[in-house]
């Protein structure tokens, strides 16, 4: 049984991100980069939320989490449209560990916000060491979003169709996102690393054919980002 207490790692950085899902403009944020756990039971970090390892069996692990979707600001290209407050999640997860391969499913919906529907994910990913000081990952993910879902991020309102010019949109289904991204890290000292990571995704479905993406946005999406992480 993994020794209790807190452990992991914590530190900031910056991404270079899409203002919004589906856009083509780019901007830098400031980003937290945080991973802890609480013996096996407990994690929390910032992509996956705050979990709770309910069942763990061998190399599976199902856990209930909480977590955070981002909504739809309504600035540079999107300033003539509502904006779309992001909210709190909840949902379950099921993970596999096989070797250096880690395989992760799960769903999740919003209670709080003005999202709602539905978003599933699937995610593989491996993660090894290159040489003595340098660690890397790498893996594809596959997102689905309901209708409900899609039409929060992606739908236009007759009446904002009117104050933006752009036509109204209504999806009537949902929409996958594909993506492949990986890290590398070099560790400086037993404690202190740096990290940098990259992955590229792309929209299908009802999310490509809105006028948010399909004419002043686009349908791929990149993102970099590099880290200082401290370990204990």
């Amino acid at each position: 049984m993994a020794d209790e207490g807190w452990g992991g790692t914590i530190g900031a950085g910056a991404i270079y991100a899409p203002d919004y899902v589906g856009s083509d403009d780019y901007e830098i944020r400031a980003w937290p980069a945080v991973t802890l756990t609480y013996g096996d039971r407990f994690y929390l970090n910032s992509l996956g939320g705050l979990g709770w390892n309910a069942i763990t069996r061998g190399s599976w692990k199902v856990s209930p989490f909480i977590s955070y979707t981002r909504g739809r600001d309504n600035d540079h290209d999107l300033s003539r449209l509502d904006k779309v407050d992001g909210g709190a999640t909840a949902g379950l997860r099921v993970a596999y560990t096989n070797g250096a391969w880690t395989y992760t499913g799960d769903a999740q919906t919003p209670f709080t916000g003005d999202m709602d529907g539905q978003q599933f994910s699937l995610k593989a990913r491996w993660q090894g060491r290159l040489g003595k000081q340098w660690f890397a990952s790498l893996g594809p993910s596959l997102t689905y979003s309901s209708a409900d879902w899609t039409n929060d991020m992606f739908g236009i309102s007759s009446r904002e169709s009117v104050r933006s010019g752009l036509r109204s949109y209504d999806s009537d289904d949902g929409y996958l996102r594909f993506r492949l991204g990986g890290s590398l890290s070099y560790q400086l000292t037993s404690d202190w690393s740096i990290t940098g990571l990259a992955s590229v995704s792309q929209l299908t479905g009802d999310a490509k054919d809105s006028p948010i993406v399909d004419d002043i946005g686009d349908v791929t999406q990149a993102y970099l980002g590099a880290f200082v992480n401290y370990k204990f």
